[in-house]
């Protein structure tokens, strides 16, 4: 099924994008809780503000198995990345102060970023919203992105390549797009890699790897967890 414009009619008089925002994300969790070994928790966090964010998050947690066990095997598998930067190692830059229950303590490992409206439409809050993509990145943190926004033409993805000294995207142009980046250490190098596709109205969404480890990922359904919140939603 195809991607719709939630921010022109006929889609947006049928249901707004704030009902899809807020849905697809919990589709997205609860499928990644189904692909997860049992170490690792899906979660959504909601941060309402100025501009409000909501993302899905992986977290990697104390194996319940004595073997340490693994994923479930998967047929697929993704592409070669595209590899943005390979630069000696910079400093990271400072982000925000993070506050763990020491008797759950939680490692984060994966973010989703759903952009909305909000994150393309001034400036700072561009820069915000780039800050914390690099800050994420820098820590280890696999960063997805996907910008179904259509009503807003800014390229998040390239602002954010352009922070981190990379070479415009091959999507730097493309007002919507999805794209899994990772910081992979190289002694005393690093790279940082990138999964992209471009999105189209009226084209079904990509699958992408969500890397949760070194060598270990899973897919990140996003046709099919669209298409489950469209359903929910009776959006046609």
């Amino acid at each position: 099924m195809p991607l719709r414009d939630h921010f022109r009619p006929p889609t947006s008089l049928r249901a707004s994008w704030e009902e899809v925002h807020g849905a697809w994300p919990t589709a997205i969790s609860f499928r990644l809780n189904d692909l997860l070994p049992p170490e690792y928790r899906s979660g959504v966090r909601v941060h309402l503000g100025r501009a409000a964010e909501l993302d899905v998050s992986a977290y990697e947690e104390d194996d319940p198995r004595p073997d340490g066990g693994g994923g479930s095997e998967l047929a697929w598998a993704p592409a070669a990345p595209a590899v943005l930067l390979d630069t000696e190692t910079p400093d990271p830059p400072e982000y925000e102060v993070r506050v763990y229950d020491e008797r759950r303590l939680r490692r984060l490992v994966a973010v989703v970023e759903i952009v909305s409206p909000s994150n393309k439409d001034r400036a700072d809050h561009r820069e915000t919203f780039g800050a914390k993509c690099h800050a994420l990145l820098h820590q280890g943190v696999c960063v997805t992105v996907v910008d179904p926004v259509t009503e807003r033409g800014a390229n998040l993805y390239a602002e954010l390549a352009e922070r981190m000294g990379a070479d415009p995207p091959t999507l730097a142009a493309a007002s919507l797009y999805a794209v899994t980046l990772r910081r992979r250490p190289d002694g005393e190098r690093w790279r940082l890699e990138a999964w992209e596709h471009e999105l189209v109205v009226g084209q079904p969404l990509p699958t992408l790897p969500l890397w949760y480890a070194e060598n270990r990922y899973v897919p990140l359904e996003l046709e099919r967890t669209y298409e489950e919140t469209c359903r929910g939603l009776r959006i046609p």
